[in-house]
């Protein structure tokens, strides 16, 4: 049973998508709807849910910077809104699908398959993703595992030089100048990466130690063996000194 949130400022909006949605009962459930993002907000900090049903024009926040608030986005999102004007910043902004109002109970037949499909394909990655992480310790594997663009990637760690945030993205410099953008925060790489090899500098870098060349004191950067210059945080330079 797809769990689903509605978030409308609108209180007729929030019961006519209501009554819509109860003609797929048996694949959904509204489990909570609300007019105020900034409650909406505290309530997806503490509940999982599979499906955001997300208004676009609210007074107090947009659904756009509602959807850079969010702590974690594990679930799917579809844009409502009157206006077609944001069909494109909803899909950068990584929505499975928009729904211009009035809603067409087509259009949203279309939308819930749409939603049984990516928890589907997310549970199926997840899991899969898991069972690698769970071997790869088993047998002492010093790989790093990132999933991207639908496929997993192992990594050595002595290929990564750093990791840069732009974000809910995040970009792995690697060797041979590659480089890997993922849809994780820096926090979440920076969980996935061995301690003894790597470092969070700066709010918005991860560097590999072993890969440093030169550390400019004066400048407050270090210089990569790829010639890459990252800046070190005034909070951070401590403990930085201290690893190295």
């Amino acid at each position: 049973m797809i769990k689903a949130v509605i978030i409308d400022d609108e209180p007729k909006a929030i019961q006519g998508l209501t009554w819509e949605l109860s003609n797929f009962e048996n694949d959904l459930e509204v489990v909570a709807t609300f007019t105020e993002p900034e409650k909406a907000l505290q309530y997806l900090k503490n509940s999982q849910i599979d499906c955001l049903f997300l208004d676009i024009e609210m007074p107090t926040m947009d659904g756009f910077q509602f959807l850079k608030k969010l702590d974690k986005k594990d679930f799917a999102v579809v844009i409502t809104t009157a206006y077609n004007e944001y069909a494109i910043t909803a899909l950068k902004n990584e929505a499975i699908d928009y729904l211009l109002k009035p809603i067409d109970t087509d259009d949203l037949s279309e939308t819930i398959t749409k939603v049984k499909k990516y928890i589907t394909k997310g549970f199926n990655a997840d899991k899969f993703e898991d069972i690698l992480l769970q071997f790869n310790k088993k047998l002492n594997h010093k790989k790093i595992t990132i999933n991207t663009d639908g496929k997993l990637v192992f990594l050595e760690p002595k290929d990564i030089f750093y990791v840069a945030s732009d974000g809910n993205y995040s970009t792995l410099f690697l060797s041979e100048n590659k480089k890997i953008v993922v849809t994780k925060k820096l926090k979440e790489i920076d969980e996935l990466l061995p301690k003894d090899h790597f470092f969070r500098i700066h709010n918005s870098y991860i560097i590999n130690l072993n890969k440093i060349k030169e550390f400019l004191k004066t400048d407050g950067y270090v210089v990569l063996e790829n010639n890459a210059k990252i800046p070190v945080s005034r909070q951070r330079k401590s403990e930085f000194l201290e690893k190295i």
